[in-house]
């Protein structure tokens, strides 16, 4: 019998890679994307090797619209695809105003148009089929955007309702979507974006394999959002009933009462 596959975006290295080792040690063959076809050529023989399966690699640079097309294409069309990963992504190397505004828009190209083309092609693909699964990489920023940087910030909070808002609607099509929050993760992310983590406590650092160890247990266990880092998961539940609080008062035909003329003078 044929097995399935996961495809995986940034796979070359990183969490992606990672992701296409726990996949691939789960049964699944694999399409690995990434810009460096030496690397991918180099993973897919490895793990060939490791796990019995076929890795195929798929050299794709998504910050081009007619390769990120080229990638939508296979998705939608190899009905072997069950599984998605989206991994891809670049890191800012400073605050927004002391980025250049090309690399601020490629960050948002990547991590919000590459993301969206992508989770919405699987998204149609997989409700179609009747089955599937899509972890979306997005970051404990969303949660914190004054922290950090706010084009990254905002990327990743965009990952996070869009994960949140396709669950409703692929749940009873028989597809799992799954947003995952690390926190910093130790990658090669950091160098690539010329940051200095030595300046980062260690006990901030998570271990990429740890990480997403504990992103796929959390998908195992039905999490639409999963935040490895997270002990206490009464927190986010908490948090998430505070915002569904404010739902009856979002949407009204009068103004609140302090918005009135002459209350908001007091």
């Amino acid at each position: 019998m044929s097995r399935p596959i996961a495809l995986i975006t940034g796979a070359s290295s990183g969490i992606g890679a990672v992701y296409a080792d726990r996949l691939a040690g789960r049964g699944y063959d694999l399409v690995l994307v990434a810009r460096d076809l030496a690397r991918l050529e180099t993973s897919a023989k490895k793990l060939s090797e490791k796990h019995a399966i076929v890795a195929t690699p798929l050299p794709a640079d998504l910050g081009k619209p007619e390769d990120l097309q080229r990638v939508a294409k296979r998705i939608r069309e190899d009905e072997a695809i069950s599984f998605l990963v989206n991994s891809a992504g670049v890191a800012p190397s400073g605050s927004v105003l002391d980025a250049s505004e090309t690399d601020l828009d490629r960050l948002v190209f990547l991590g919000v148009d590459v993301l969206h083309t992508l989770t919405v092609a699987a998204a149609k693909a997989f409700s179609a089929r009747g089955e599937g699964g899509i972890v979306n990489l997005a970051s404990v920023v969303a949660l914190m955007p004054e922290r950090f940087n706010g084009s990254y910030a905002a990327a990743k909070s965009f990952v996070l309702t869009l994960t949140q808002s396709l669950a409703s609607e692929l749940d009873p099509k028989g597809v799992r979507i799954q947003a995952v929050l690390p926190g910093f993760t130790r990658t090669e992310i950091f160098e690539r974006a010329g940051v200095d983590s030595s300046g980062i406590p260690a006990g901030m650092i998570m271990d990429a394999g740890h990480m997403v160890d504990a992103a796929l247990a959390g998908f195992d266990m039905g999490e639409v959002v999963t935040i490895p880092s997270l002990g206490d998961d009464g927190l986010w539940s908490a948090f998430d009933q505070a915002r569904h609080a404010l739902a009856p008062h979002l949407s009204l035909d009068k103004p609140a009462p302090r918005y009135l003329p002459g209350v908001a003078a007091e």
